[in-house]
C-alpha cells in the first residue's frame, strides 16, 4: 500500500468551504492534500482506482471523477497496462499555473475574476479552434451542442455549456492559454449565471444562449474567423 493510501485509510473526506461541491470534487481536494502532505516526488505511485475505492469507501464513479479532476489539474497521471495505475504527475509550467489557480479558489470576488479572465481569452481560444479543428473535433462539438440543446433545466444547460467550452479549448495548440481558460471554468458554477427568475424569462434566456453557442460552434466548424468573432462578442455580452 502506498503512503498516500495509508494516509487515506479511515480518513473522512472533509467538506469544502464556500460553494457547494460534489463528493468527487471534495475527494479530489482531499487526495491532493494527501499528496502534498506526503511530499512525494513526481512519478511516485499512488494506487489503482479499485484501491482508492476501497480506501475511501466511495463508489467507483465518484473515485473515477475525482481522479479525472486531479488529472485535469495536472496533479496526477494515469498509466495504463500492467504495472500501471495512478502516479504523481511530472511538474511543468502549465501544471504550476493550474496549481496557482487552485490556491485562490475561495478568494473574494473569484467568480467575477474568473469570468473576466475567461472573456479575455474567449476570442483567442475560439479562433484557435476555428483554425485548428479537425473532423474528430467537428463531430465532438456537434455532439456537445446537441447535449446543450437537449438540456432539461438551467443547471443541466450550464453544465453542458461548460463541457462545450472545455471541448472547444481542447482544440487550441496554445497550452498556456488553454490551461488558464479551462482553469477559470472550474470557478464558475451554474448559479453564477444571472437571469430573471420567472419561468418564461428563464426559457427565453436559455433559448437565446443556445443560439449564441450554435453560432459560435458553426463558425468554428466553418473555419470562419469573422463569424467566430461576432459570436464571441454576443456570447460575452451575456456572460
Amino acid at each position: 500500500m502506498s503512503q498516500i493510501m495509508e494516509s487515506l485509510v479511515g480518513r473522512a473526506v472533509q467538506p469544502l468551504a464556500g460553494a457547494t461541491r460534489t463528493r468527487a470534487e471534495a475527494l479530489a481536494v482531499n487526495l491532493e492534500a494527501a499528496i502534498n502532505a506526503n511530499d512525494l516526488d513526481p512519478g511516485s505511485y499512488i494506487g489503482t482506482l479499485d484501491e482508492l475505492r476501497e480506501s475511501t469507501g466511495f463508489a467507483r464513479a465518484t473515485v473515477s471523477e475525482a481522479v479525472r479532476l486531479l488529472r485535469e489539474r495536472g496533479a496526477v497521471e494515469i498509466r495504463p497496462g500492467r504495472g500501471g495505475g495512478i502516479f504523481i504527475a511530472e511538474s511543468n509550467p502549465v501544471i504550476r499555473l493550474r496549481h496557482t489557480l487552485l490556491t485562490v479558489r475561495d478568494s473574494p470576488s473569484l467568480v467575477l475574476d474568473a469570468i473576466a479572465v475567461r472573456e479575455a481569452l474567449e476570442g483567442l481560444i475560439s479562433n484557435d479552434a476555428a483554425l485548428h479543428r479537425n473532423a474528430a473535433d467537428v463531430s465532438a462539438l456537434r455532439k456537445a451542442l446537441t447535449k446543450l440543446r437537449r438540456a432539461k433545466d438551467h443547471d443541466a444547460f450550464m453544465h453542458s455549456n461548460w463541457a462545450l467550452h472545455e471541448r472547444i479549448a481542447e482544440i487550441s495548440p496554445n497550452a498556456m492559454a488553454k490551461a488558464v481558460y479551462t482553469g477559470t471554468l472550474g470557478y464558475i458554477t451554474p448559479s453564477s449565471a444571472e437571469f430573471d427568475s420567472t419561468e418564461e424569462n428563464r426559457i427565453d434566456y436559455l433559448k437565446h444562449r443556445y443560439l449564441v453557442h450554435e453560432a459560435l460552434v458553426q463558425g468554428i466548424i466553418d473555419g470562419d474567423s469573422d463569424a467566430v468573432a461576432r459570436a464571441v462578442r454576443e456570447h460575452d455580452n451575456g456572460n
